[in-house]
Formats: C-alpha cells, structure tokens, sequence
C-alpha cells in the first residue's frame, strides 16, 4: 500500500529548492536594507523577509513528509581538515 502523505522523490527536491531558494531571498534582503535610505523600501524589504519566513515554515511542514531528507542546517558546519 502506498502511504499518501510520502512526497515522490522529486517532489521533495523540489521543496527542499524552494527551501533554498527563499533562504537566499531573506538573506539578500537583510543584506540590501542596510545600503537603503528610503524607509519605505526599507518597509517592503522587511515585510519580504517576514513573508520569506513564514514561507519557509509552511514549506519546512511540507518537507517533514519526504520519503527522504537532507538535513537544513542552521549554520554552516565548520571545515577542520
């Protein structure tokens, strides 16, 4: 019997892209707001990054049901060789 909560192989690589790919939007936002002046834009960036983490989340519950994962870290795992 297939279990209909298992997201297909493919299915999960592209969640976990999308993962990805929001990361980097939230963090090339952060990195723009400190070279912006206008408070406005510096509004609508946030409001990106706020929007790109809830995006996240919702995308990291779709994730838990891969067949599969790849672990998200929180930071970098440091090289020592």
């Amino acid at each position: 019997m297939i279990n209909q909560q298992t997201l297909a192989a493919h299915e999960s690589l592209e969640v976990h892209e999308a993962i990805n790919f929001k990361t980097l939007c939230i963090l090339k936002s952060k990195m723009m707001q400190g070279l912006v002046f206008d408070q406005d834009l510096k509004a609508l960036m946030q409001k990106d990054v706020e929007q790109a983490t809830q995006a996240i989340a919702d995308l990291q519950v779709v994730y838990a049901k891969a067949a599969f994962q790849a672990p998200i870290p929180n930071r970098p795992t440091p090289i020592l060789n």
